[in-house]
């Protein structure tokens, strides 16, 4: 496609965002100026097949380099892209036929990825890229066929990236982000900001604007961020710096990285009941305080899967006394920050009942790291999604955060934590 075509995508895209209700128009164009200047444009997507076969075709401005991976527990075909901005509808790519969910979106800001996840195990007999027939872009077709089981573990287990532990996998997949960087030398109280979802992982959808979650965590993120820069003896910093795709577990190892004292992950959610508001804070535990707190861990942990990431077995830890002990003062710091927001919240912002939960989070897995999850409200309460949304809402909630990490603080450092 010559550069009109590869405009009419730019400018495509700023429209599906503006009706999506994602911003306004400004806010979308600064998105679209966010995409490196040499991205692709996925412009067309068609999907046709049954149960059996089924065919996926995707057309670009310009020829893409592709690379496929399997991954089990659930059956993933993973196909990974450069740089690519999305820009046809989505129900062109409804899930149908061997596939029970599709997702694609951008990892970091120079790859992408498809992620196509198995209604039964199935493979690609075909991957090719072709140009079209008037000469203008290329086309991506993805041909996937049944297999048995047997035969798709074959797939999984004969892939070598599958072996890597927790950290080299993620690494290995996201370019060594989690190597990069540094640990905090300056001796102030670090806090890791993590505004979760990114990338292709766009999280819970806004009932009334469809704004997606992954946008909401990073303002919020961004908010706490600046209301904490400048505050005597802390330094924070933020997990997930733009719309890119973390792992749990590169969140958890970059906390631990910069050497954070506290990790704070953003969250907004949708329930079924749509009647249910209110702000939440989680912390870990291998049993969740009750069955919502469950099902919402159990959200949160797909993260990876949505994201095509997979690890052949749990990270090993060492089982002695001194890990256990550091474990339980961890979870006893973060229940105390739990109830200094909790605190700074009452009488100022919305709670559900029981505003303290827990449950497995893997996002609070460090054993050395005081964490909590804080469920901004419910993207599925039409009045929660409006405060959400809210510039002057998002700077009250900085504040009352700001106000119990100091409260919170106090004690840690005084006991050396």
């Amino acid at each position: 496609m010559h550069w009109r075509g590869r405009m009419f995508s730019r400018i495509a895209l700023l429209l599906l965002l503006t009706v999506a209700g994602v911003g306004t128009a400004g806010d979308a164009a600064s998105a679209a100026q966010d995409e490196p200047a040499d991205s692709l444009a996925a412009y067309a997507a068609r999907i046709v097949g049954d149960r059996a076969r089924t065919r996926i075709v995707l057309e670009f401005d310009r020829r893409p380099e592709i690379a496929v991976r399997y991954i089990g527990k659930p059956d993933r075909i993973v196909v990974d892209l450069p740089s690519t901005v999305f820009t046809f509808p989505e129900a062109d790519l409804e899930a149908r036929g061997l596939f029970r969910d599709i997702r694609y979106g951008s990892m970091d800001a120079g790859s992408a990825r498809l992620v196509l996840t198995a209604d039964r195990p199935a493979r690609l007999v075909a991957s090719e890229v072709m140009a079209n027939e008037n000469g203008e872009g290329y086309r991506l077709v993805l041909d996937a066929e049944m297999v048995s089981q047997q035969d798709f573990e074959k797939l999984v287990n004969e892939q070598s990236w599958m072996t890597a532990s927790v950290d080299d996998a993620s690494a290995s997949l996201r370019g060594g982000r989690v190597a990069a960087v540094e640990r905090a030398t300056t001796g102030a109280f670090v806090i890791a900001i993590d505004a979760g979802h990114g990338g292709i992982d766009a999280g819970a959808t806004g009932a009334a604007t469809k704004t997606q979650e992954k946008e909401i965590t990073l303002a919020f993120a961004k908010a706490l961020a600046e209301r904490l820069k400048g505050e005597p003896g802390i330094e924070a910093f933020l997990v997930r710096e733009g719309d890119e795709f973390l792992s749990l577990a590169e969140r958890v190892t970059i906390a631990r990285q910069r050497g954070a004292n506290l990790l704070i992950s953003f969250h907004a959610d949708t329930l079924r009941q749509n009647n249910i508001r209110g702000a939440t804070v989680y912390t870990i535990s291998d049993k969740a305080s009750d069955r919502m707190a469950a099902d919402l861990a159990e959200r949160e942990n797909l993260s990876d899967a949505v994201g095509g990431v997979s690890y052949s077995s749990e990270p090993a830890e060492v089982s002695d006394i001194l890990l256990d002990l550091t474990r339980r003062e961890t979870q006893a710091f973060s229940i105390s920050m739990a109830d200094s927001v909790v605190k700074s919240f009452e009488g100022q912002v919305a709670l559900i009942n029981n505003p303290h939960r827990y449950a497995g989070f893997r996002v609070l897995q460090a054993h050395d790291v005081p964490s909590i999850l804080l469920e901004l409200g419910f993207l599925s309460n039409k009045e929660d999604e409006k405060q959400l949304l809210d510039p002057a809402w998002r700077v009250k909630i900085a504040e009352l955060l700001a106000a119990a990490i100091k409260r919170y603080r106090l004690p840690v450092v005084a006991n050396g934590g």
